[in-house]
């Protein structure tokens, strides 16, 4: 199963208010990336995962978002694929402290 272009519609949508985005597919999922930092994947089954600092995935722990394998993503509440602002907020959480 691979992402579905439905699927990378609702990403780049859903981060648009971060300005210009790219996407390149990769392992049957997507990566999303502003100004050439991967800030978020997209699984081949849709879901939606931010790039983490410690911070951060423990603030999306405490609200209920699962850990991608064993790597720094963590999904999305699911109030913040409700709501762009809340999405682009714990983006660039990230994208702030990213070199």
């Amino acid at each position: 199963m691979s992402v579905s272009n439905a699927d990378i519609a609702f990403a780049t949508d859903l981060f648009s208010d971060l300005g210009q985005l790219t996407t390149r597919k990769m392992f049957g999922g997507l990566g999303v990336y502003h100004n050439g930092t991967i800030f978020a994947v997209v699984s081949s089954a849709g879901r939606i995962y931010v790039k983490t600092t410690a911070e951060t995935a423990t603030a999306l722990a405490a609200e209920g978002a699962e850990q991608f394998h064993n790597m720094p993503y963590w999904s999305l509440p699911d109030h913040a694929l409700e709501d762009s602002g809340i999405a682009c907020d714990w983006a660039q959480h990230f994208l702030r402290e990213s070199p």
